[in-house]
């Protein structure tokens, strides 16, 4: 039988598989499942981890899936989630890691266990077109004009070890990011498809955004997107640098701090919500699919 845990994050939710509670290791197409608020447990995504042994003085290993099967470069909420997983059942006593997936190592810090309070080590942002990708442009991928239904749109993109594409508007709304947000996310220009995140800057240490996730849709919140409307906002010279900015989101909020040298820190909470078994019959149908390819 297989056992869970789930998590959450200002309203943003995963399932965790550990690989010693399971006898797969998840494809696509289980994540598909898992996440289906219907048929399956429910989640934006699936985190599947540690991978192999876990040690505090090596990075430890963790694939994340989101809710339509494809797999995911990096979350800072799952990371977040991930990290107290760790620190509960493998690395009892140890508040600073490191939490590798495919987009790169992350250093975790658990600030305080017990209120599921995180801090996540994000990396550098790097704004060249190619790295994001964005087709069509030559070098920075900053203010760049796209057509989006009919209507030009500046945007900048971003890669913080997933894509990410920032649209400052006056009125970042849910209906907005419904309305363009898909377009923006599956345009033909972003060949790996990217998160949208429609920003505005209330003063120099706050805020506020919207986000649709390119894997998961409509999102109440999002640890990267966060991190990369940050990271935008500060290339544009919006907001402070070093000084801990929040980013007000639908189900929350966290903090993020871009250093003097571009890296990004983000602290926040996460909540575990449920353990559970999945019942024989779910679990039969887990494990027995071809790996969806990475979107």
């Amino acid at each position: 039988m297989t056992h869970f845990t789930k998590y959450q994050a200002l309203g943003n939710d995963y399932v965790v598989i550990d690989p010693g509670d399971a006898a797969f290791e998840p494809t696509g197409q289980d994540a598909l499942l898992l996440c289906d608020r219907h048929f399956g447990i429910g989640a934006d995504g699936v985190l599947f981890g540690p991978i192999g042994p876990v040690h505090a003085d090596r990075p430890v290993r963790l694939r994340i899936f989101n809710s339509d099967g494809s797999e995911c470069e990096k979350s800072g909420n799952g990371i977040r989630m991930f990290a107290l997983h760790v620190a509960a059942r493998h690395l009892p006593g140890v508040r600073e890691f490191t939490v590798r997936t495919v987009g790169g190592d992350s250093s975790v810090r658990i600030v305080d266990e017990q209120a599921g309070v995180v801090s996540v080590g994000m990396g550098l942002p790097t704004f060249d077109a190619a790295a994001v990708p964005l087709l069509g442009v030559t070098g920075l991928a900053v203010e760049q004009p796209l057509l989006v239904d009919g209507q030009e749109l500046t945007v900048t993109a971003v890669n913080l070890g997933n894509p990410h594409t920032v649209v400052f508007t006056e009125h970042p709304t849910r209906e907005l990011a419904h309305a363009l947000g898909p377009l923006i996310a599956g345009h033909e220009r972003f060949p790996t498809r990217t998160n949208v995140q429609f920003a505005r800057v209330l003063d120099r240490r706050t805020i506020q955004i919207e986000v649709w996730e390119r894997g998961a849709g409509y999102t109440l919140a999002s640890g990267s997107s966060g991190c990369a409307a940050t990271a935008v906002a500060h290339r544009l010279g919006l907001v402070d640098t070093g000084a801990e900015i929040t980013v007000r989101m639908a189900g929350g909020e966290i903090g993020v701090t871009v250093a003097p040298d571009g890296a990004v820190t983000m602290i926040g909470s996460a909540e575990h919500v449920l353990s559970g078994t999945l019942a024989a019959a779910l679990d039969a149908r887990l494990g027995n699919h071809a790996e969806v390819v990475k979107a």
